[in-house]
């Protein structure tokens, strides 16, 4: 490649956590195999930039950064379909939300991205897990439970509909907001998979592990159109080759770390509940799915539902 390329890849997570050291990795692999000719640096908590992850897309687009790592839902402010990868219990198993991602449904996503300036990955959605609701001072057991909670959520519409809709009063903070919400008391809960609370420490300021899965939660490596562009073909292709492996890595280590901390998190002396899922369902109505197709698009809905069955 003849002098180096030189770029960024933010992600909203500490350093030790579930998605740094494998994005490291990767990264690593492709400065080696490229023979230094392009070499990316990884930034834990987006660097520390005001903003946060809706802050960071804003900079992916306009090619102030070159990679970053965001889940669908916040996506969905420039690319409107990706948001459904987070509907309400629309996926059962890890298994089935990768299917999906690797057939029509994720082919479809990436090439809405495309039309955005951003570059999807096939193979390139890391695990976070299944989101479960985490309270400071009492359990939820059923969705009345949820009455008038201030529930913390991501600046995303699906997310505010959905708690609303549930009872709460959703409270929006960004991730790097989260701890400090919880501990003043400005929020009563959040909503997050395991690994979350474990890596961000939301152990030391909750106390209530209520388990509901009621979204899937994931993280699209993607990049600014623009920039993969100017790289050549076969640079691309080792970048592709080495997303596919270090994705892959990062999402069978985060099923197992998820599955592991229902033991570790109670350790640490957090309270664990199964909450009546069924309420919960049952408290989204047919309304609330109406309005999630019209969010995302009859084409993502369509496709979503050939791979999971019908949905609402």
């Amino acid at each position: 490649m003849g002098v180096a390329v030189t770029g960024r890849q933010f992600h909203n997570q500490p350093e030790k956590s579930h998605l740094h050291g494998f994005l490291v990795d990767l990264w690593d692999e492709v400065r080696r195999e490229t023979g230094g000719g392009l070499a990316i640096t990884v930034h834990a908590q987006n660097a520390g930039i005001p903003g946060s992850d809706p802050a960071a897309l804003k900079m992916l687009v306009a090619g102030e950064v070159e990679f970053i790592v965001l889940m669908g839902g916040l996506l969905g402010d420039v690319v409107p379909a990706a948001g459904i990868q987070g509907l309400p219990f629309a996926f059962t198993s890890h298994a089935q939300v990768h299917a999906a991602d690797a057939g029509p449904l994720g082919e479809y996503l990436r090439r809405e991205m495309l039309a955005a300036g951003i570059r999807g990955f096939g193979g390139g959605l890391m695990e976070n897990g299944f989101r479960h609701i985490v309270m400071r001072e009492k359990p939820i057991r059923g969705v009345e439970d949820l009455d008038g909670v201030r529930m913390r959520v991501p600046d995303s519409p699906l997310f505010i509909d959905t708690f609303t809709a549930l009872g709460a009063t959703p409270v929006i903070a960004n991730i790097s907001e989260l701890y400090s919400s919880l501990a003043s008391g400005r929020v009563d809960g959040q909503e997050n998979p395991l690994a979350v609370c474990e890596v961000n420490r939301l152990y030391e300021v909750t106390r209530y592990v209520s388990l509901t899965s009621h979204m899937w939660s994931g993280f699209n490596l993607i990049g600014n159109l623009a920039f993969v562009q100017r790289l050549p073909g076969s640079t691309v292709s080792i970048v592709e080759r080495a997303v596919a492996k270090h994705v892959a890595r990062q999402c069978a280590y985060t099923d197992g770390f998820n599955r592991d901390l229902e033991r570790g998190l109670a350790e640490r002396g957090m309270i664990f509940n199964t909450a009546d899922v069924g309420g919960f369902r049952r408290a989204l109505s047919a309304e609330f799915y109406r309005r999630s197709k019209e969010r995302f698009g009859r084409t993502a809905w369509t496709l979503l539902e050939d791979a999971v069955g019908r949905l609402g």
